[in-house]
């Protein structure tokens, strides 16, 4: 029995090992988000809510390289009023290969990616400045697979909004935490298929 067990764990590892480039590979999908900034803070005078969320989708036009879409919003409710960020836009999304920056990979389970995105964007505080506009993000990631298909993700982004409003600029530096879930085109096909015919 023990014998078993260490042959699936075996198995499993070898699985894990190999499915990370197999998840990156052209015709592949990408779907999921990223949360930052969730917090609830009570104070006497008032209570403070945060929060950003960030789903995106993107399918894999080569190995390692997506392209997709994404929308943002973001709240933080407070007492003289309620802050809003928001946008949409598109995204690219690069999984590295070099041999010099794997070796810095502490998992076969682990990717580095660099992430950039170009849309719409927008700012408003209660009581400061707002901005609307073109909206521009670069970044670094670190994308964990706790499975074949899902991994667990660190993004740390610096976004940038030019535009209109009290203020001209708008920008931030920011650490998201999300997921993302790697499906074949194929599998992905049968799932929407399979929703739409209702069994």
């Amino acid at each position: 029995m023990k014998k078993i067990r260490l042959l699936t764990l075996i198995a499993f590892g070898v699985l894990m090992g190999s499915t990370v480039k197999a998840q990156i590979q052209k015709g592949n999908i990408m779907i999921g988000s990223s949360l930052t900034n969730l917090g609830l803070n009570f104070q006497k005078e008032s209570t403070v809510f945060s929060f950003d969320l960030t789903p995106k989708v993107g399918w894999f036009i080569k190995d390692g390289l997506a392209v997709g879409g994404y929308v943002d919003f973001g709240l933080t409710t407070n007492n003289p009023g309620t802050n809003t960020r928001y946008g949409a836009g598109a995204f690219g999304r690069y999984f590295f290969e070099d041999k010099n920056i794997r070796k810095l990979e502490f998992s076969k389970r682990a990717r580095f990616f660099a992430e950039a995105n170009v849309g719409f964007a927008g700012t408003n505080i209660a009581n400061g400045a707002s901005t609307n506009g073109l909206g521009i993000g670069i970044g670094p990631g670190l994308a964990y697979f706790i499975t074949p298909n899902v991994s667990l993700e660190g993004l740390l982004k610096y976004d940038l909004t030019i535009g209109f409003g009290s203020s001209t600029t708008s920008h931030r530096l920011n650490l998201g935490v999300g997921f993302q879930i790697y499906l074949p085109s194929a599998k992905a096909k049968a799932i929407y298929k399979e929703e739409r015919s209702g069994k």
